[in-house]
């Protein structure tokens, strides 16, 4: 017989007949693989989860747990149900054929065995279980990756939230993949502001986390930077949205990479806001009266064309007053009925929220209750603050 076309492996024999293992065992060790045998069903499965092997070759029929069944619970098992099967049986039936198939195996030869046809069955088993192996340590290796740059990304996002007298601030950020093109951030300005930031980077995965870093580190190094004496919010905020913009556009247009952003400096003890909303959905103030307000557009996204006018917007948040930032991902989450949509984002806002973490945590729920366990489409990030209550404050 010759040599085998493939690297030797380990292989298990399982059958009740001991000259059939003989042979088998014989035939395989031939072409340079290790073999084990044994008699049952059951022992073949107490080996396996102890042992590694790279092929089964199976007998159908045999006494107490049956070729089948064994078959079977292989298949149901994430740990063994990669290793190829060639089912050994002396029964040419084409339902047993049929059956064997459809519970997974990779194969299937009659008795007496060929001797080519054997090994032609084997080498084609291990050569399927190669590429599988190599598939599957090239997806580790990719996973291992997105790991590093998951955390890597999780490092560009504050640590803490600089939280002033009287208001509170909570974050939720949900990446639809392994790393995120939205972002958010909340720090305190040279001037004494809160400068709050929720943006989303245009496309998905890799390409969009890696200028979701860009933007993020643009925006902190120009907003944070000791501005001089007297720069008041509203040059703070236009410096900030015009050197990134135009960074992006002259330096990287070719890649037609942009964001949309809302950039708001919050001067906390006197309740005003003033912000600039770059192409991105606009922000809801949640009156303590019960009224609702948007803070629209000031300019265009942030890297589409250099030299773009932006204009700067305020308001003013009362005692008892919430602010909601978010991306698009909240509003466009998928479920059985369509898309999440405003009109379920206005209903969590219907009743006034203890704080901001509250009312965060009501829009996560109804989320999670739309979507029903689907897989998110898109990257998730909500910002919200809220001015303490006149009693709360007393």
């Amino acid at each position: 017989m010759n040599a085998t076309t493939v690297a030797p492996a380990r292989a298990l024999v399982v059958d009740d007949n001991e000259m059939n293992r003989d042979v088998l065992s014989r035939r395989l060790q031939r072409s340079g693989h290790a073999v084990e045998v044994v008699d049952s069903g059951e022992r073949a499965l107490a080996r396996l989860r102890t042992q590694p092997f790279d092929l089964i070759l199976l007998d159908v029929m045999m006494p107490g747990i049956d070729g089948y069944e064994v078959l079977a619970r292989l298949k149901q098992d994430p740990a063994l149900r990669h290793i190829p099967v060639i089912m050994i049986s002396a029964l040419g039936e084409t339902d047993s054929v049929v059956r064997c198939l459809a519970l997974g195996a990779d194969d299937y030869l009659t008795k007496p065995f060929n001797p080519l046809i054997l090994q032609a069955r084997v080498d084609a088993c291990l050569l399927k279980k190669r590429v599988h192996d190599g598939e599957l340590r090239q997806l580790q290796s990719m996973e291992r990756e997105f790991e590093i740059g998951r955390a890597i990304q999780t490092g560009f996002l504050p640590e803490s939230l600089p939280v002033p007298g009287g208001w509170d601030i909570a974050v939720r950020f949900r990446p639809a993949r392994q790393v995120a093109g939205d972002f958010y951030d909340v720090f305190a300005t040279s001037s004494g502001g809160i400068f709050i930031v929720v943006a989303d980077v245009c496309d998905k995965g890799v390409g969009a986390a890696l200028y979701m870093a860009l933007f993020r580190t643009l925006i902190r190094a120009t907003a944070s930077q000791p501005f001089p004496e007297g720069t008041d919010a509203t040059a703070i905020l236009l410096a900030t949205a015009s050197l990134t913009n135009d960074y992006i556009a002259r330096v990287h247009g070719r890649a037609n990479m942009f964001a949309t952003a809302f950039l708001g400096i919050l001067d906390a003890a006197s309740g005003t806001l003033q912000y600039v909303n770059a192409g991105h959905d606009p922000p809801l103030v949640a009156g303590a009266e019960g009224s609702r307000r948007r803070l629209g557009l000031t300019g265009p996204a942030l890297g589409l064309l250099a030299e773009q006018r932006f204009t700067v917007g305020v308001t003013h948040l009362q005692p008892g007053d919430l602010l909601l930032g978010y991306t698009d991902g909240v509003v466009e989450s998928t479920g059985t009925d369509g898309a999440f949509g405003e009109a379920r984002l206005l209903e969590a806002l219907r009743e006034p929220p203890g704080s901001s973490d509250a009312l965060l945590q009501r829009i996560e729920s109804a989320l999670d209750v739309f979507s029903d366990g689907a897989e998110a489409s898109d990257d998730i990030t909500m910002v919200a603050l809220r001015r303490a209550g006149t009693a709360e404050a007393a």
